[in-house]
């Protein structure tokens, strides 16, 4: 590796990830692609979420928009940029993808969110995560057309159970990601997200909410049978973990929504295991 791209695999190896493992089997070229594109997300995500105005995140995600533009004609300047120009063209990165990205972002960035409705969410979800899961497939080698199904489902199962992980963290951000068709289905005629926190019918909307994440992860492993069993190791890896998640979300119940809900290390290293090598 260059240094440039030493320097990009120890951030994502320093950011805690729990997709690194299952991007360190990759080989090399494979593997350098997808931390360049973890760090492009990485970077995106940090622009929506500091604290900043929304005026001054707005104008650095268009910068970003102008660099992947740059990237398409070949001449990037930034060095996570630079680090995707082998990738894009070797790999046939999709620049819509990229932009779909930068698009979600700007959802964070533009207002608070705060209980969207269900096609609302759907498509924040495909942008933040099924578009990098259209980008990493790519990566991955999977040449299937019904990758693009395993992205399209895995990306929002991943994405619904951070979503029902962080329930209180987003609502200290003063953020609410769960729809607003399930807050009213449960009696949960509020939107503000402290409000919201403290209604007695908020297990029910996650109830709901995980069963939805179910059903995308079921559709994205019956999809993964129909793709060539190499390429799928890591999204296979990164569907067991959270999808071990999701389960003991769904044990706990969200009895209450300020105790850490986790995936034992000992239990990411097993399904590392079982996935990616049995």
């Amino acid at each position: 590796m260059t240094g440039a791209t030493d320097a990009i695999a120890e951030k994502v190896r320093a950011s805690g990830t729990s997709f690194y493992s299952a991007m360190r089997l990759l080989p090399p070229a494979r593997r350098d692609a997808m931390f360049a594109i973890y760090a492009f997300c990485r970077e995106v995500d940090d622009i929506a979420d500091e604290e900043a105005p929304q005026a001054d995140k707005q104008r650095r995600l268009a910068v970003w928009r102008d660099e992947i533009d740059r990237l398409y004609a070949g001449s990037p300047s930034q060095p996570i940029a630079l680090a995707l120009l082998g990738p894009m063209r070797d790999f046939k990165l999709r620049r819509e993808d990229f932009f779909a990205v930068i698009d979600g972002m700007e959802m964070d960035a533009t207002a608070e969110i705060q209980a969207p409705d269900m096609a609302t969410l759907d498509l924040y979800c495909d942008r933040v995560a099924s578009a990098v899961g259209r980008l990493s497939v790519r990566a991955f080698g999977a040449t299937e057309a019904i990758a693009d199904d395993v992205a399209y489902h895995l990306g929002r199962a991943l994405q619904l159970t951070n979503i029902l992980r962080d329930v209180a963290e987003d609502a200290s951000r003063n953020r609410l990601y769960l729809p607003r068709d399930l807050l009213t289905r449960h009696g949960i005629d509020v939107v503000d997200p402290a409000a919201v926190l403290r209604h007695p019918n908020l297990r029910d909307v996650c109830r709901d909410l995980a069963k939805v994440a179910q059903g995308h992860f079921a559709a994205a492993d019956a999809a993964m049978r129909q793709c060539a069993k190499g390429p799928m190791r890591p999204a296979r890896i990164m569907g067991a973990v959270y999808g071990a998640l999701l389960e003991r979300l769904i044990a706990w119940d969200w009895r209450d929504f300020t105790t850490p809900v986790k995936v034992p290390k000992w239990c990411k290293v097993w399904l590392a295991i079982r996935h990616g090598f049995l």
